[in-house]
């Protein structure tokens, strides 16, 4: 399974569903930021990113069209707000040689991987288990965690009256990666909720596959992230032309040639039977505008949007 929701809830809305509305629900602290800010080193900031969902069921369902990823597709909205390049999605099954296989792989070459799904109680969460084994390190209860999920559990008797093997199977989904702390971070970003961001060598954070649950989680991880300056954030401005695509493509390549070096990023989205929206990305919100009027004139089009990040304004 890739959620934990199914044998204990993840926080007070979830238990609330199951109790009266009047009951008094915990709220935990969060992690303190301080000693966990600066993963990668003094002074360095994440650049680049990848993503890894994780569960052969999430996998085949996403390729065979039954399934959606919204993780991903969040996660690159959060990585351009933030000015972070993602050059990585991929989606693998729940295997302990594909898990190791990309978690090392992608280590080695990004400042800042997530993972997605594989943690609950079942037997085919094994993506704790796999990168403990990717990274040569250990595998402990958290007593923290689990003393977390039983204060947030105590008022379900499907959950109190469990059976000793049923109890084991609930606290693997508190059986994390070991290490010294340069090696793992136990994360509470939340306080509604138990379970935690696991950091891995300051690069690789696990989440649970759940949507609703992954993204308040990668929110609330913000203040331990190295994330780059607000002023490096990208910005982005579209403009639309009626005219065929194969008749401005000698004009786009000319211009990405141009601006290449200047690390703007040039674009091209066609519109059945309408027209083509070009796309402009930049770190430099003047230059990016003055090359959209370019586009505008050279093209005969008009601005569909210009947006940057929530660091600044939008147009």
């Amino acid at each position: 399974m890739s959620s934990t929701q199914s044998s204990a809830p993840i926080g007070p809305s979830e238990t609330a569903e199951n109790n009266s509305s009047e009951l008094v629900l915990p709220r935990f602290r969060v992690t303190p930021t301080r000693g966990h800010t600066e993963p990668l080193g003094q002074g360095k900031t994440i650049q680049t990113a990848a993503c890894l969902i994780i569960g052969l069921r999430t996998r085949d369902e996403i390729l065979n069209g039954k399934t959606r990823d919204s993780n991903s597709h969040y996660f690159a909205k959060f990585c351009f707000d933030h000015g972070i390049d993602l050059k990585r999605i991929e989606v693998i099954a729940d295997e302990e040689p594909e898990i190791v296989e990309a978690a090392t792989r992608m280590a080695k070459i990004y400042d800042f991987i997530i993972t997605c799904g594989g943690i609950g109680p079942t037997h085919d969460d094994i993506t704790y288990a796999s990168l403990a084994s990717a990274f040569n390190l250990t595998l402990k209860h958290d007593s923290e965690t689990i003393h977390r999920m039983t204060e947030l559990s105590k008022n379900r008797d499907d959950i109190a009256n469990q059976t000793e093997e049923q109890k084991t199977a609930r606290n693997r989904m508190a059986l994390f990666p070991n290490g010294e702390k340069n090696e793992v971070e136990i994360l509470h970003v939340d306080e509604e909720m138990w379970v935690p961001v696991i950091r891995i060598h300051g690069k690789l954070c696990v989440f649970p596959g759940v949507p609703r649950l992954y993204e308040r989680m990668l929110e609330g991880l913000k203040p331990y992230l190295p994330l780059p300056a607000a002023d490096t954030s990208s910005f982005r401005h579209m403009i639309f032309t009626t005219m065929p695509e194969s008749s401005i493509a000698p004009y786009l390549t000319s211009l990405q040639s141009r601006v290449r070096a200047e690390g703007v990023r040039v674009g091209s989205y066609p519109q059945v039977q309408s027209g083509v929206t070009v796309s402009l990305i930049g770190k430099h919100k003047g230059r990016v505008l003055e090359l959209g009027q370019e586009v505008m004139e050279k093209l005969e089009g008009k601005v569909v949007v210009a947006e940057e990040t929530p660091s600044g304004s939008k147009q």
